[in-house]
Formats: C-alpha cells, sequence, structure tokens
C-alpha cells in the first residue's frame, strides 16, 4: 500500500506569510488613521474655551484649567463629570455618539460649554 503525501512548498508558505504580515499592517494603519484627533477645552478667566466644539465621534476632549479657581465639567444630562479641577487639572471624555452635549462648571453655573458630536 503506497502512502500519498502532501508537501507544501516552502515558497508558498513565505508568500502567505508575507501577505498576512502586509494585511495586518494595513489594518493597522488605516485604523490609526482613522482615530479623530483629541480636542482641548481650557478653562480661562471662568469660561470654557471654546465654550462651543464640534467633533467627529470617537473624540476625546480633555479640559484643563487655567484658572487659580477650582472648576468642574459636568454633563447636563449627567453624561460625564469631573470631580473639582485645581489649576492644572484635566478632565477627558470620549464622545462615542452623536448629539449635542451641554455642560458646565457646577460651581460655577454661568460658566457653560457644548460639544456637537456628528
Amino acid at each position: 500500500m503506497t502512502k500519498s503525501v502532501h508537501r507544501t512548498s516552502p515558497h508558498w508558505s513565505l508568500a502567505f506569510a508575507l501577505a498576512l504580515a502586509l494585511a495586518s499592517t494595513v489594518l493597522l494603519f488605516r485604523a490609526d488613521a482613522a482615530a479623530p484627533p483629541a480636542q482641548q477645552v481650557l478653562i480661562e478667566q471662568f469660561t470654557f474655551d471654546p465654550a462651543a466644539l464640534t467633533v467627529p465621534v470617537g473624540t476625546v476632549v480633555t479640559w484643563t484649567n487655567k484658572d487659580g479657581t477650582i472648576h468642574t465639567v459636568t454633563s447636563t444630562t449627567k453624561a460625564f463629570a469631573s470631580d473639582g479641577l485645581d489649576q492644572g487639572g484635566t478632565f477627558s471624555h470620549t464622545f462615542t455618539a452623536p448629539g449635542t452635549y451641554a455642560y458646565s462648571c457646577k460651581l460655577h453655573p454661568r460658566m457653560t460649554g457644548t460639544v456637537t458630536v456628528q
């Protein structure tokens, strides 16, 4: 009785490995390229700057307190809320769904802002 042996060409294995590596690299590059840039909001002189921000879904927004007074970043719908931010303190939130998100400083309610996510 004769056994049949199937052998894979080493050239085929190398070509497959290279194609897989290339496809993985392209997918990783495309994922990085598709990530929206981070956005900054400064808290200065009892205002949010910019007070209105429009960003794509998936954007990380970071607020930085430049004032010598404690402030918060508090969504009016409780979608996000920071603790009190001392001078130099930061708070970040990733916006994962479209909509308009109003927020204020709960310690200084006249300080308001909006993030519109498209």
